[in-house]
């Protein structure tokens, strides 16, 4: 029979049970829900096969918990943030495509994301620039296409 776990005393058995009830979200509800196996004295990979993760990630739950204390169970991955987009253009580009947007497309007619797309490849030199990155530099740039070329 594998050795049982220990937890440091952070929490009650009681307090691990409301933590487990009240998370947020599953990731956290399904570690809260191993600390409280565990806390009953309950193996490692019981409780690890019980609320569905893997062993060595259970193995590592547990020893977080034991170095940081309940913080550690927080579900960080809502908190992280997208790396910025990097910008195509550079700001005199910009400047120029904002001159550009206020006169027709080169074809005439109205501006719209494919059609800034392919102003951008040809500007920077590049094979392909996908359309959705035109209609973020038109939206960018303050241009409400649909309000400009409603008339058209």
């Amino acid at each position: 029979m594998p050795p049982k776990a220990r937890l440091k005393q952070y929490l009650t058995i009681e307090e691990l049970k409301i933590r487990y009830r009240q998370a947020p979200d599953t990731i956290e509800s399904r570690r809260w829900h191993l600390l409280l196996l565990i806390a009953q004295q309950w193996s490692i990979k019981k409780a690890a096969q019980v609320v569905g993760l893997n062993y060595d990630y259970a193995k590592e739950i547990v020893g977080r918990y034991n170095r940081e204390g309940p913080e550690s169970v927080k579900n960080r991955s809502k908190d992280r943030q997208p790396p910025p987009a990097k910008s195509l253009l550079t700001p005199d580009q910009q400047q120029e495509l904002s001159v550009a947007l206020q006169g027709p497309a080169p074809d005439g007619g109205a501006w719209s994301g494919p059609k800034v797309a392919r102003w951008i490849a040809k500007k920077t030199g590049r094979d392909h620039v996908w359309p959705q990155r035109g209609w973020d530099y038109l939206k960018r740039l303050g241009i409400d296409w649909k309000k400009k070329y409603k008339n058209d």
